[in-house]
């Protein structure tokens, strides 16, 4: 045992405070007097150790060997492989998602909301046009990328369970839902932080006592379902939705807003439901008014279903 710590070779063990690269090995009579280098803090530490103490180490090679299990280091290369897939195929959760996605759909994920540094976009195109699985789509590539762990999807409550057995069906991700009843009996613990990904319905959300416990969470994603029900007729009647999406937008980093009826033709009310998105670039109407003259709209999206039966 004395004979095989050499410089170079790796100690463990509770007599070290940490591994050690052995720089000295000096024996002096029965005992060893041992010198290294810390591996994680490169302090020296230095002992004088008994043969008991000795034999109670964990000696490694100072060369790693190529020994091990060859099915672990399969997998390894594995996730090591799919962790940088997306940046040499741009489709990539299509591979993993059991979708057939149309070309809309890929136009709006990956040509629109994908590119954007930070994702606060309203998805407006009419019913029927498949937003749950862009925003499926969007939540698994940004997974992949490793962008997004946490996940809120707050709809209506006769959407809820489709929400969830689609995202469950299609891309193998699971959604708990958060209802009146788990809020009553989360005694001494918060929900909204214990699990991952949630879908509630806007409803329950907005109620004061369930606003006070989200307002103690963070997200990484929040996708709202038609979120045309967020709107607020003026800023000095702003509805209960339309706080609860105040301080959804406040609490995430990405931001989707999905429905098929964005606005009813009044451009103030249209503008104050975009401030949920970024209350800088559309302070006020002219803003809008810019973007519409220019006929670009870098966080809104709206096309009619006559636009979706060709490729773009």
């Amino acid at each position: 045992m004395v004979n095989n710590i050499q410089p170079g070779v790796i100690l463990e063990g509770e007599i070290f405070p940490e591994p050690i690269r052995v720089l000295l090995a000096q024996p002096l009579g029965a005992n060893l007097r041992v010198g290294g280098h810390g591996l994680r803090t490169r302090q020296y530490h230095e002992r004088l150790l008994t043969p008991e103490q000795i034999g109670r180490l964990r000696i490694l090679p100072a060369e790693a060997p190529f020994d091990g299990n060859a099915a672990r280091f399969r997998l390894g290369i594995e996730a090591a492989r799919l962790g940088l897939a997306y940046e040499y195929d741009p489709y990539f959760s299509l591979s993993i998602a059991r979708v057939d996605p149309l070309p809309h759909q890929l136009e709006a994920v990956y040509h629109y909301i994908l590119p954007l540094p930070r994702i606060r976009f309203l998805l407006a195109d009419d019913a029927g046009a498949g937003k749950t699985i862009m925003a499926g789509l969007l939540l698994k590539e940004l997974k992949l990328r490793g962008l997004v762990s946490r996940t809120l999807i707050v709809t209506p409550a006769n959407l809820m369970f489709q929400w969830q057995r689609e995202l469950r069906d299609r891309f193998r991700e699971r959604f708990d839902i958060v209802r009146g009843v788990d809020l009553k009996h989360a005694y001494g613990v918060n929900p909204w932080q214990d699990k991952p990904q949630v879908i509630t319905s806007v409803d329950f959300a907005k109620r004061e006592d369930v606003l006070e416990s989200l307002r103690r969470t963070t997200w990484d994603l929040i996708i709202v379902d038609e979120a045309h029900r967020m709107s607020a007729s003026d800023p000095e009647h702003k509805t209960e939705r339309y706080r609860l999406g105040e301080l959804l937008s406040q609490r995430t980093h990405h931001l989707l807003l999905l429905t098929g009826t964005p606005h009813k033709g009044d451009p103030e009310n249209f503008c104050i439901f975009l401030q949920l998105l970024d209350r800088d670039v559309y302070a006020d109407v002219r803003s809008l008014e810019e973007a519409m003259r220019r006929n670009h709209a870098p966080f809104y999206l709206r096309r009619t279903k006559e636009a979706l039966v060709t490729f773009p």
